[in-house]
């Protein structure tokens, strides 16, 4: 089997700025994205505001994706989109404004499409309409952003500067009494570094194709988006399994993403590993011998490039003799959870 297509989820309450973020992420250069567009009703409003590079885009009508009655027409949009032709970067899932996220995010975890996987999921909330639509601020904070891997807090500038701190605190601390572990953005217009959300296959856009990607850009008067920094290190040995599950459980402060190819020592030798992590979802897979460099690369918003250093350094040190059998065992369960 080939590398599977990661599957972002998109989700939000109406006017929370969802399809400003996906035309955001559209405009990426040399991404190669497909769009599965949700519109709770008959006509699928939603599909007419999406601009950029959408290649081979698949809409939902009729009603909201985690609502329907089986699974049939997100894994039929999820098949065509993940089709190895279409040499896709990731699929988008805009859902509707009424969908449920911990719903979607299971739709996805389980689809029957062999060739996709989770790719997180980002919830956007609009940041000056918070406590009147999603949040009324006492008891329980809202259970959406239990299964939220990013969580976009959006328009920002439409909050006055004077109690904007306070604001966008007070937001921040309902969300991680929800979710601890889900990463928290503030933005304003939809702007997110796309390298937080999915890979673009190159810096340029393809030469052979349409350049809707630079003239979405071109139409952009919102400025550029804050960058999000990276750290790679490199690994050319073969690395100890309980190690790097040490690190993939537990991953660098800030960092939302690690990826990478890892040769790994295993009980019949070595053998390289593909690494996804996407905030708390891990997903590892075997693959036969890569050409490539090897190592892992840390992602993340607020990440401190010296620390996360450290801990790949530390995580990617070469594995002297056998690894220990708990280890294998460790790694050997997320392999399995993948297929």
């Amino acid at each position: 089997m080939g590398l599977r297509v990661p599957v972002i989820a998109l989700t939000g309450y109406l006017g929370a700025g969802k399809t400003t973020v996906l035309n955001h992420l559209l405009a990426a250069p040399g991404a190669r994205l497909g769009v599965v567009i949700n519109d709770f009703g008959a006509i699928n409003v939603d599909a007419t505001l999406v601009t950029g590079q959408v290649d081979e885009p698949a809409s939902i009508a009729g009603g909201c994706v985690c609502c329907l009655p089986d699974t049939d027409g997100l894994d039929e949009a999820l098949a065509k989109l993940s089709q190895p032709r279409l040499r896709l970067d990731a699929i988008i899932v805009e859902a509707s404004g009424v969908a449920d996220p911990p719903n979607l995010a299971q739709l996805i975890r389980f689809s029957a499409v062999d060739r996709v996987r989770p790719g997180g999921l980002v919830d956007v909330i609009d940041a000056a309409a918070y406590f009147d639509t999603v949040d009324p601020g006492t008891g329980l904070p809202p259970a959406r952003f239990a299964s939220a891997s990013l969580v976009l807090i959006n328009k920002t500038d439409r909050v006055p500067p004077a109690r904007r701190d306070a604001t966008l605190a007070r937001i921040t601390d309902r969300i991680r009494a929800s979710s601890p572990h889900a990463h928290v953005v503030a933005t304003a217009h939809g702007r997110i570094d796309p390298e937080l959300v999915f890979d673009a296959a190159n810096p340029h856009d393809p030469v052979d194709e349409l350049p809707l990607a630079a003239l979405a850009r071109e139409d952009r008067h919102h400025g550029d988006h804050p960058r999000a920094s990276a750290v790679t290190v490199e690994a050319p040995a073969p690395v100890d399994p309980g190690r790097l599950v040490d690190l993939l459980e537990d991953p660098p402060a800030g960092a939302y993403r690690l990826k990478g190819t890892v040769a790994v020592t295993t009980g019949r030798g070595p053998r390289d590993h593909l690494i996804n992590v996407v905030g708390r979802q891990i997903h590892v897979t075997a693959r036969p011998t890569a050409t490539g460099p090897r190592g892992l690369v840390a992602i993340g918003m607020d990440l401190d490039p010296v620390a996360a250093r450290a801990r790949l350094e530390m995580a990617l040190e070469p594995c002297e003799g056998r690894a220990a059998a708990d280890g294998v065992r460790r790694l050997g369960r997320y392999r399995r959870l993948a297929t």
